[in-house]
């Protein structure tokens, strides 16, 4: 796929599903993503889990159960949801969204390979507060 343009799809749909935790978004170029809640989670776009520069990534874990409670939208470029955890500061564009439904295989791949270099488990749960603050 080439990289993401301005002229990006919209979406013409979105349906939170609470029971399979994905997120479905329809596409105005017929694409169609059933994208994972805990997906979104370990990549989500905010600073508390991308850090505020290359290699700061901070690594989730024990994401699996995790639900969206809400989705906001921010203005008509993307919506901000609100997962089960309480994380609330990822903003999803609409070419994030498609770029995370597009590239699932890969995503997932380079999750599984980052907790193997760490030596965790996907459902090892977070470490507690590191005592490092995060300005926002």
């Amino acid at each position: 796929m080439a990289g993401l343009t301005p002229d990006t799809p919209t979406p013409v749909a979105l349906t939170v599903h609470a029971r399979s935790r994905q997120l479905e978004v329809s596409f105005s170029d017929g694409a169609s993503f059933r994208i994972p809640f805990e997906l979104m989670r370990i990549y989500s776009p905010s600073a508390e889990v991308q850090g505020h520069g290359p290699g700061q990534e901070v690594l989730q874990t024990g994401k699996r159960e995790v639900t969206i409670d809400s989705l906001e939208p921010v203005g008509n470029y993307a919506v901000k949801p609100v997962f089960s955890d309480g994380h609330d500061s990822g903003i999803f564009s609409w070419e994030y969204l498609y770029f995370l439904g597009a590239s699932q295989q890969q995503l997932w791949a380079d999750y599984e390979a980052r907790l193997a270099q760490a030596g965790v488990s996907r459902d090892a749960p977070m470490p507690g507060p590191t005592g490092k603050s995060c300005a926002h």
